[in-house]
């Protein structure tokens, strides 16, 4: 029935915005974060706790260590778009759906065919010399024999081009996000347990008519929904097409 319901919806609605977690990789293989699987919950052996790994902090003054964790818990190369991916590149192209925001790094919207994704915490696709500022793909940073991937122009230290914690989001990226959920006509949210923030907080600028959490478990905005979903997100969205 709720399937149903998410048909209709999806159906009659011709301005969708889609906001998505970490939930909407995990059927691609690429770990979540706070789930009983996910990254920061399993025994990793580590020397720091993965939070800590993953801050500006670290990066600076560990980058060694940074970069050895970040090339084998956050680099997924070989991942490919699953059914999520899929049908919301297919909605796009129908013209229904007019723009993805999403929490992830991984660039399988993008891989999938989607035109108009905002990555509100950047893309592993992209990294940058911190000196000069020349950006380099990820088979730069993966094939680097060095402990340090180094700029080929001024040696200088490369940095991914994703947010890490201590670091601000991107208020173009921010500021665009908003004007599309402001204007939506249905927003869906998919993959995420809405609790991180500020990301999160892009809910409360949705005042169109269909809200739509698809979510294994629950959310704080659950009571707020027109329909909630808790099941695979791959399996929703495949099944309206």
């Amino acid at each position: 029935m709720s399937l149903d319901k998410l048909k209709s919806i999806i159906d009659s609605s011709n301005n969708i915005v889609f906001f998505g977690g970490a939930g909407v990789s995990t059927e691609s293989s690429i770990p979540d974060f706070r789930s009983e699987n996910g990254l920061y919950k399993t025994k990793n052996n580590l020397s720091y706790p993965p939070e800590t790994m993953l801050s500006h902090s670290f990066f600076i003054k560990h980058p060694e260590d940074f970069f050895e964790f970040y090339k084998a818990k956050m680099i997924y190369k070989d991942a490919k778009p699953n059914a999520a991916h899929n049908a919301l590149a297919e909605l796009e192209r129908r013209g229904k759906l007019k723009a993805i925001i999403t929490q992830n790094v991984d660039g399988l919207h993008q891989a999938a065919g989607s035109k108009n994704v905002l990555e509100l915490h950047g893309s592993i696709h992209r990294n940058y010399c911190m000196q000069c500022r020349k950006f380099f793909d990820l088979d730069y940073i993966i094939n680097s024999n060095a402990t340090i991937p180094k700029c080929d122009n001024c040696a200088s230290t490369i940095k991914p081009d994703v947010v890490l914690y201590e670091e601000g989001l991107d208020s173009d990226i921010i500021e665009r996000s908003v004007k599309y959920i402001s204007i939506a006509d249905t927003l869906i949210v998919g993959g995420t347990s809405l609790v991180v923030y500020p990301a999160a907080g892009l809910i409360r600028y949705f005042k169109g008519t269909n809200l739509i959490l698809i979510n294994k478990s629950s959310t704080p905005y659950d009571n707020e929904a027109s329909l909630v979903i808790n099941d695979s997100i791959g399996k929703a969205l495949s099944s309206i097409l």
